[in-house]
């Protein structure tokens, strides 16, 4: 399952340069900044599944940015956001977060009717997810 697509991967890391490892392993413990990233993904997600559910692209493409300037005023480079972002193991490691959230949620990305469910009640919820999806 691909939890960001190239678009929001793009606007995410696009001014970003790599880093060290072992500075970029220490964003991972950054919780916010991780749900907001899993928020991003799982919203992806929904509207590439879900025809009657598009993505809000300047909110997100927002959201993005404010979460990479919340990791700078934690203290984290361009290098450090940009190599924690393209690791491959942390990707991994927030597809797994996403297919569990999926499926506590009763969605799958193989039932896109599940994930227009989903999507339909994020936005209603006006959760993290919702405020980047609208409903069609």
């Amino acid at each position: 399952m691909r939890l960001t697509s190239t678009l929001t991967a793009s606007l995410f890391a696009a001014s970003l340069v790599l880093a060290t490892p072992a500075a970029a392993k220490d964003l991972q413990n950054e919780t916010e900044i991780n749900n907001g990233l899993l928020a991003v993904g799982i919203a992806d997600e929904i509207r590439n599944r879900c025809d009657s559910i598009s993505a809000r692209t300047f909110t997100a493409l927002g959201f993005l940015i404010g979460l990479k300037r919340d990791a700078r005023n934690k203290g984290y480079s361009n290098d450090e956001i940009n190599r924690y972002t393209k690791s491959k193991t942390e990707k991994a490691k927030m597809r797994k977060r996403g297919q569990a959230y999926l499926a506590q949620n009763g969605a799958s990305t193989n039932d896109a009717a599940s994930m227009c469910r989903l999507g339909r009640a994020e936005i209603n919820k006006r959760s993290q997810i919702g405020v980047l999806l609208r409903a069609r």
